[in-house]
């Protein structure tokens, strides 16, 4: 238990920079009556909750806090309830949002341009009530919202963004040198941004390519000193927003977030969107159900490239997407980093031993090979 303890500490600590005068939320979520889960999600999600309650626990010898739970909401990607909002913004400005009518399309995706510009002049004025720093551990992602956008981009909200997070996970990949891994992972995403176009294969039969130019990569570090400053912990990847409409080629799924599946789930990608899915696991399936909700759900979102040499696991999506020598491609929403699509839904898949070739008109380089790191990042 010292180790936690101490893993929540350095948190707070050196993840967040806390300063006693500041003030956090922490919020996670609970399971609903009528979710269909297996006795082990359960058992993962309620240690979850628990993980919020020590966050708590520790965070009070060290800043103001306050802590928050609510049912969940199913979902990657979905704006969190009202009582979230006032806990991070404040009374007056979720008032003012409540009597505009925009706190609703807000938690609707509503993208119509000139209302969004009407909340950030609200958000803007009542900014100095807003928490100094978040750290969301519900089941749930709440990383790819207009809820955690404002926070960071107007109210200079440090957020860290921890779904599926496991005590485990203090032994691993909370466990690595950030100095070493913010290094790593800022070289990535400048080598991003000199690209035009990637290319990715992988021995399973994935063979894509998308065009990146115009957007830029960022860096997910862990290290959340700044203003504004967002991550996942455990971090560590390089991402961006592909251009929407340029990705082509094929998907061949072999994990699910947090299963590996018993035979392989293919995704035939053409201008950018999932045109079908095909394959003899029930995740077919499922998929199918989900992206036939909405045409949006279908949007190549992300390209990361994972940079934590002591992320491992590969069945749960949080520490996947981050192990040293994979990537991994989203779909749905993009709109929080760089791209265009505004919808209730993110979800990543992991590929293992990729080569990743990154374009621009003078040169091409291969930075991963067959899931090797082949370009010197310290």
């Amino acid at each position: 238990m010292n180790k936690v303890n101490n893993a929540i500490k350095a948190i707070f600590n050196i993840n967040l920079n806390i300063k006693k005068n500041e003030k956090v939320l922490v919020f996670t979520d609970l399971i609903q009556p009528d979710e269909n889960i297996s006795n082990a999600d359960k058992i993962k999600r309620e240690g979850l909750v628990k993980i919020a309650k020590k966050m708590l626990e520790i965070g009070r010898e060290i800043c103001s806090i306050e802590f928050a739970a609510y049912p969940s909401l199913k979902e990657n990607g979905v704006e969190p309830p009202e009582d979230i909002w006032i806990k991070a913004f404040g009374k007056d400005a979720v008032g003012e949002l409540k009597k505009n009518g925009y706190l609703q399309r807000l938690r609707h995706k509503d993208k119509e341009p000139a209302y969004l510009k009407e909340v950030e002049k609200i958000i803007n004025t009542h900014k100095h009530d807003a928490v100094n720093a978040v750290i969301a551990l519900s089941n749930f992602s709440t990383s790819h919202t207009k809820f955690r956008d404002l926070l960071c981009t107007l109210c200079g909200t440090r957020y860290a963004s921890m779904p599926l997070f496991d005590e485990d996970m203090f032994y691993g990949p909370m466990d690595v040198d950030w100095q070493k891994l913010a290094e790593r992972t800022k070289k990535l995403a400048a080598l991003l941004n000199h690209g035009k176009e990637v290319l990715i294969k992988t021995p399973n039969g994935t063979d894509i390519r998308m065009t990146i130019e115009g957007r830029k990569a960022k860096a997910d570090t862990g290290l959340l000193t700044e203003s504004g400053s967002f991550s996942n912990l455990p971090a560590g990847e390089a991402f961006l927003a592909p251009l929407e409409g340029t990705t082509n080629g094929k998907l061949v799924l072999e994990w699910a977030p947090t299963y590996k599946l018993d035979s392989p789930v293919i995704l035939d990608v053409i201008n950018g969107k999932v045109k079908n899915i095909t394959g003899s696991d029930s995740y077919a399936d499922i998929l199918t159900k989900k992206l036939n909700e909405n045409p949006d759900f279908r949007n190549i979102a992300e390209l990361g490239i994972g940079t934590n040499d002591k992320a491992k696991r590969p069945d749960n999506i949080l520490e996947s997407e981050k192990i040293l020598g994979t990537i991994h491609i989203a779909l749905g929403d993009n709109s929080s980093f760089g791209g265009n699509v505004r919808t209730p839904f993110h979800q990543d898949f992991v590929f293992f031993k990729p080569t990743v070739v990154v374009k621009n008109d003078k040169e091409e380089m291969t930075i991963l090979d067959k899931g090797k790191l082949l370009v010197q990042t310290q």
